[in-house]
């Protein structure tokens, strides 16, 4: 477990020590599709610890990515309570949710999604335009978040000038800027080589373990899987078991 820590700018109420990042109860989430109901997610239950880190596994179609957009404040769910540092997203309009995402969650993707013209700087710094930042904040937040991740000596590349693995860790540096409470990853490693999955896996457990970041990662890997804390299993939208290490 990692040390707790507070995000500045929270809507409400700060955090506590004893109130998890994200917290799941009896959430479902159901889609209407040519007049058939699709439910996603039935009932699932769970909590994201600050420091924790977390797997989320199972077969395609599962709600894996249904799970981890509600995690991350992408939707909302149709019926039971989700909850961000002890705050309902049921009292949330749509710009405070938009705020509280901004501020508690990170996300890093498996396709990078870097803008290709733009350097590693611009596009760590980018999503701090949304924050209110100044330039000289935004660049200085960008660089050490790019030092934090290796990538001192790559600040003006491109993507294109970029490894896969250095794209990834622009991208994490993207997420890291934000100083969120927890990064979400959706299969952060399936576009990577072995060597290269293995920096950024060392690199997320790094920034655990220094920051007090929680940690969830959305894969069908199981070796990335046991890297981490606890395997969550999901499987026709419902949580089969959690395994732990």
């Amino acid at each position: 477990m990692g040390a707790a820590r507070g995000v500045p700018g929270l809507i409400g109420p700060g955090p506590t020590d004893d109130l998890p990042v994200v917290e799941a109860r009896g959430i479902t989430k159901v889609y209407r599709m040519e007049g058939v109901e699709v439910r996603a997610l039935d009932g699932v239950d769970m909590a994201v610890a600050h420091g924790d880190s977390l797997a989320i596994m199972g077969p395609s179609g599962s709600g894996k990515s249904t799970l981890l957009g509600l995690l991350g404040g992408l939707d909302r769910p149709t019926s039971g309570s989700l909850a961000f540092e002890g705050r309902d997203v049921a009292s949330l309009d749509d710009d405070e949710l938009a705020r509280v995402r901004n501020q508690v969650v990170g996300f890093v993707f498996q396709n990078f999604q870097l803008l290709p013209r733009t350097s590693a700087l611009g596009n760590v710094g980018l999503p701090l335009v949304y924050r209110g930042l100044g330039r000289a904040e935004r660049r200085r937040r960008a660089t050490e978040a790019l030092e934090a991740v290796g990538l001192a000596q790559r600040l003006q590349h491109r993507p294109s000038q970029l490894s896969g693995g250095e794209q990834q860790r622009v991208a994490i540096a993207r997420a890291l800027a934000a100083e969120p409470a927890m990064l979400l990853a959706d299969e952060p490693t399936g576009n990577l080589d072995s060597r290269s999955g293995d920096e950024v896996l060392e690199l997320l457990a790094r920034l655990r373990a220094e920051r007090g970041v929680a940690v969830v990662v959305v894969t069908h890997d199981a070796s990335v899987a046991a890297r981490l804390d606890h395997t969550l299993l999901v499987r026709d939208g419902r949580l089969e078991g959690v395994a732990r290490r």
